[in-house]
């Protein structure tokens, strides 16, 4: 299955790939090394310590080389968002209790429900999909049903939003 995520997305994605296989990888194997040096290794905390890090630095490599050979690379600012798409800004109306919200979908790399960024995967995303400003839809939740109403549809770059952007310092085990 594709996973839908903006360039900016991808980008972090290979950078990170990058920076483990190139770099962090092979100083956790020195490490290792090093370590393996010492004597006994059952006993040695710093060879257990580099193994660790190498079993983590190999898992999210799996992960990452998994999620890039999967993304689907879309350019949001290149559609119209006449209808509610990747990387559509959609302000929504609680028809109940007329308060409203933002949401922004976006790639679920890209996600941070707590300013709005929500993943294409997620229930109220996937309702929304393909609707027009002014349209209606439900909600079904745990604890009964929500109705809403689309007020509008716009662009916004999903990084504009983003309050948390992996770099390299995130990229690396300690």
């Amino acid at each position: 299955m594709k996973e839908p995520m903006s360039i900016e997305g991808y980008d972090i994605l290979v950078e990170e790939f990058k920076y483990l296989l190139e770099h962090e990888k092979p100083k956790v194997s020195q490490e290792k090394l090093v370590a393996a040096a010492l004597g006994d290794r059952s006993e040695n905390a710093d060879y257990q310590a580099a193994k660790e890090k190498l079993r983590f630095i190999d898992k999210r490599l799996f992960y990452l080389n998994s999620m890039i050979q999967k993304a689907h690379i879309i350019d949001p600012s290149k559609s119209s968002h006449e209808r509610v798409g990747f990387g559509s800004s959609v302000r929504i109306e609680d028809i109940a209790t007329s308060q409203e919200n933002i949401y922004t979908l976006c790639g679920v790399l890209e996600a941070e429900p707590e300013n709005g960024l929500i993943s294409i995967h997620s229930p109220l995303a996937r309702a929304m999909l393909g609707k027009c400003a002014e349209d209606e839809f439900i909600l079904k939740l745990p604890q009964g049903k929500k109705e809403y109403e689309i007020v509008e549809i716009y662009y916004q770059n999903i990084f504009s939003l983003k309050k948390n952007i992996r770099t390299k310092k995130d990229f690396s085990f300690h």
